[in-house]
């Protein structure tokens, strides 16, 4: 897991959820993966994927129960989790956590 990117197109505007308690911005790597890079404050929120994805935990900690399982998972930075496509999870944090979501390419 990498902190820092070159070689990059930012998307100045940013993706808000949940009345900003969920922010992110999309960036594109020079071969065309797509990834973005977010924060989200304290609470309880969840969310549904098109794609498979890979949220990487880059500051602070969170809990993840991803569809289909009973039992919430702590991830904290450095640790990170898949996530299948067409699915969901929920996502809690007590405090500020941030991350890095890769989006893998349909299959």
């Amino acid at each position: 897991m990498t902190d820092k990117f070159t070689n990059v197109t930012a998307a100045a505007k940013a993706n808000v959820y949940f009345d900003g308690k969920v922010v992110s911005h999309s960036i594109t790597l020079a071969d065309g993966q797509r990834k973005t890079l977010g924060i989200i404050f304290p609470g309880s929120y969840s969310f549904n994927t098109d794609s498979p994805e890979v949220m990487d935990i880059t500051h602070g900690s969170c809990r993840v129960k991803l569809a289909g399982q009973s039992e919430w998972k702590a991830y904290s930075a450095g640790t990170g989790f898949h996530v299948p496509g067409h699915s969901s999870f929920e996502i809690a944090a007590d405090a500020i956590c941030q991350y890095i979501c890769s989006f893998e390419a349909p299959k």
